[in-house]
């Protein structure tokens, strides 16, 4: 990119510090070869894996107790997820004894698979296979940083080192499984988007060979961007280089773990399942050390917004919402996706306008084809998904400030209260809520709206006299009528209820007309 600012351009440099920092290239080394990822689709959901309760938890102030995580634990299994890391029981006893809960219980359905996490230490490997003997399925995961960074700085090791110390710990993970055929294994070069792309290859491809992977008995090779260091295409090519080179590759699940440091987690895993990523491990509205972990919720409903199924079930987002703040002891964003209060509710007048046109001409197609509306397909402007596929009502979507205008009016009227109004109508009555609105520097609710509605077009009391006025325009509806009328050049709409409505609305536009 050119660095000459353009005439049109006045930004001019900031005194931030910025020279101390390398881009990534000066980093690590990346093989962009012959990419084939811009040109792949997502048409299938990959394996989710809900790290929740390990990565999520460590990051809490205040880290679950059994309770708390069982709730959580019976959530996921609930949604439908398959692979659920339930703990690192070597870091510390409520670990432990939760992992030990899960095999004396029998809280694991017969199609779900526990992942304990351990780091390459013989001890601490012995008590992570202590945790879950008595299950009849486990993914054993083992990790060690291997990035140049963490290697000389924080293990004070060379690569080496490194390799001689994942294969001792890979070796007695086997011996401790021994011959059990539900026990796999999984493998994550911690901080591999820094790491030699050919030291990730050779760890993992001495994994997979020490572990004797096979189709029926695949290895996970687990690469996370522990520290997001780029943008997401640049994961991207490191994934693809993987996905190309690893060895027994079908025998081998390729997963990634992307954090959020530069708040692009969901586009640095959507990419990598590009690249052929088969596993994603992140949280449920995206907790977990600093940023977070990549949002699965998120992720999964992307998919689902795409026409793609995402073999999860977020049919009650609120209530898995519920459970997540109860159990982190931390709430969700209002402008969280797809899971947020306001991230379906339009407060601006273009939205509100598109968004009631969209729901009108949505009925109307789903007349036309002869199904239900929950059944059709959907297109509403501003709407990404239809809030009813989440559990969420119509009730929240369209909200009146002084930044709307006549379409959110006319919704919340229609909807709340059965009046219609019309067309011509809409902008009179939408003033007449942005004066409120303005002064009062709040929203209206749909019973204020009523209310002011009432004030403003009800009233049938004045001086003016039968013939002193001109009917422009007269309409009726089962709940209510309409009227515009002049006076002495003077124009004004008026409504009546019941059943003298007509002559109810005709006898307030001419009153309102008049006093103008």
């Amino acid at each position: 990119m050119s660095t000459t600012t353009a005439h049109w351009n006045p930004q001019r440099p900031s005194p931030m510090p910025y020279h101390r920092y390398r881009p990534y290239q000066d980093r690590v080394n990346v093989p962009a070869g012959d990419r084939s990822w811009p040109a792949a689709r997502i048409d299938r959901a990959p394996l989710w894996v809900p790290v929740d309760l390990r990565d999520g938890n460590q990051a809490l102030a205040e880290p679950m107790d059994t309770p708390r995580k069982r709730r959580f634990f019976d959530l996921l299994t609930g949604m439908g997820f398959k692979e659920i890391e339930a703990g690192y029981p070597s870091a510390s006893r409520t670990d432990f004894d939760f992992v030990r809960h899960l095999v004396t219980s029998g809280a694991v359905p017969e199609d779900v698979t526990p992942v304990v996490f351990t780091p390459a230490r013989p001890e601490l490997i012995d008590r992570t296979f202590e945790s879950i003997a008595g299950l009849e399925r486990a993914v054993v995961h083992l990790y060690i940083a291997t990035s140049p960074v963490w290697r000389e700085v924080v293990l004070g090791r060379d690569r080496e080192a490194v390799r001689r110390t994942v294969h001792e710990a890979a070796e007695r993970m086997a011996r401790l499984a021994g011959d059990s055929p539900g026990i796999r294994f999984q493998f994550s070069p911690e901080t591999f988007n820094l790491t030699e792309p050919d030291f990730a290859l050779e760890l993992c491809d001495g994994l997979t060979e020490l572990w004797d992977a096979s189709p029926d008995r695949p290895v996970t090779h687990n690469l996370p961007a522990t520290v997001e260091i780029a943008t997401p295409n640049v994961y991207a090519d490191q994934i693809e280089y993987m996905h190309r080179h690893l060895s027994r590759r079908d025998s081998v699940v390729l997963s990634v773990h992307p954090h959020n440091d530069r708040g692009t987690g969901v586009a640095c895993a959507e990419l990598a399942v590009l690249a052929g990523a088969q596993r994603v491990e992140g949280c449920l509205f995206g907790n977990g050390e600093r940023t977070g972990n990549v949002d699965l919720v998120t992720l999964a409903l992307n998919l689902y917004a795409q026409g793609v199924d995402p073999m999860v079930d977020f049919s009650g987002i609120d209530a898995v919402r519920e459970t997540v703040e109860h159990c982190n002891r931390l709430p969700v964003h209002p402008r969280h996706p797809y899971a947020g209060d306001l991230v379906y509710t339009a407060f601006s007048g273009t939205h509100q306008d598109a968004i009631d046109k969209g729901f009108t001409e949505h009925a109307c197609r789903a007349k036309e084809l002869g199904m239900s509306e929950a059944e059709a397909p959907w297109s509403v402007p501003y709407l990404p998904i239809d809030p009813a596929d989440v559990g969420r009502s119509y009730e929240a979507v369209i909200r009146v400030n002084s930044q709307s205008g006549k379409g959110g009016t006319a919704y919340l009227l229609r909807t709340h209260h059965g009046i219609d109004l019309p067309p011509r109508m809409r902008p009179d009555f939408s003033r007449v809520v942005q004066e409120a609105t303005e002064e009062s520097g709040r929203e209206v609710t749909p019973k204020e709206l009523y209310e002011l509605f009432r004030e403003t077009y009800l009233a049938d009391e004045g001086p003016v006299e039968p013939g002193e006025f001109e009917i422009l325009e007269l309409v009726e509806d089962p709940a209510a009528a309409f009227a515009e009328v002049r006076v002495d050049g003077v124009t004004a709409w008026g409504a009546g209820l019941g059943p003298s409505a007509s002559a109810q609305a005709v006898r307030s536009a001419a009153n309102r007309a008049a006093v103008r």
